[in-house]
């Protein structure tokens, strides 16, 4: 698949392109999805991003049977239905893995393992795409507690269908790489016959976890009780800085005084020092 640059899109808005596409695709339809995901989702989608949308789209517009871009973003507009789902699922990123930036576990087992009096841990995964993450956690805190930790894990994302394949916690052997022979042993099944090559959490670690669908812009996030643990990890990254802003407000009353917010490797909140401040590598404390 070609891989366009800004500017590399300049015809006028409304004629369709010529790259012998099987839809045409105009600067005016990629300004429309801009800002139908923006609304939608809080995603800032740079101008470099005209051939990926174009790619994830266009499949949307044969399940949905329409014939260009217009149309189907029309039709979007005009219906509240489920596929304004389809389109966030479509243009949403889900790259992760098990034990990715791995300091942010060792800091984690640390905390866990020095507070035992604590009593219940409420801990929060805001983007558990494929749910690699949240079962990291939850190893994690069954090695640092034992076996019955005393600990509860929301597990969330905005996309339906990565969020179902969380919830299988179904994963192909090869992509464990991170994970430890003695984690293999004590937290997977491994396939046989026809699932050779694959590999299933225990259930006893998914008990541990409950995945629901949260819109991180949105107001209507579903908690009553307030986390000690957030992870939010390479999700800052797609939103502008006013949304950055709204979404760290938010996730600072959810958290108690003295919590431990988790980010990616990329994401700076150092403008937002009155929420939280700064206490290791790409960890904030919430003040």
């Amino acid at each position: 698949m070609a891989v366009f640059q800004p500017g590399q899109f300049q015809q006028d808005a409304g004629t369709p392109d010529v790259q012998g596409r099987e839809f045409a695709w105009t600067d005016a339809d990629f300004d429309r999805v801009q800002t139908l995901i923006y609304q939608r989702a809080g995603i800032s989608l740079h101008d470099g991003k005209h051939a990926m949308v174009y790619s994830r789209l266009s499949r949307r517009l044969r399940d949905t049977g329409h014939q260009s871009f217009k149309a189907y973003l029309s039709w979007l507009e005009n219906n509240d239905g489920p596929e304004w789902q389809e389109f966030v699922n479509a243009l949403t990123t889900n790259l992760t893995s098990f034990f990715r930036e791995h300091h942010h576990f060792e800091i984690f087992n640390e905390l866990l393992k020095s507070n035992r009096s604590h009593g219940a841990w409420r801990v929060w995964c805001s983007a558990a795409s494929t749910g690699e993450e949240p079962y990291s956690i939850l190893m994690t805190a069954i090695e640092a507690l034992g076996a019955n930790p005393q600990l509860k894990l929301m597990a969330s994302d905005i996309d339906s269908k990565v969020l179902a394949t969380a919830a299988q916690g179904v994963y192909r052997h090869e992509n464990l790489k991170n994970v430890s022979e003695s984690q293999f042993q004590k937290f997977f099944l491994r396939g046989k016959a026809g699932n050779s090559g694959m590999v299933r959490i225990k259930p006893e670690l998914q008990r541990l976890v409950e995945f629901i669908m949260v819109n991180l812009v949105r107001d209507d996030w579903p908690f009553r009780e307030p986390f000690d643990v957030v992870f939010c990890r390479n999700v800052m990254i797609y939103f502008d800085a006013p949304t950055q802003r709204k979404v760290l407000e938010r996730i600072h009353r959810v958290m108690v005084p003295g919590g431990l917010l988790f980010v990616g490797h990329a994401e700076n909140f150092s403008e937002s020092r009155d929420l939280f401040v700064l206490k290791g590598k790409t960890v904030y404390e919430r003040r």
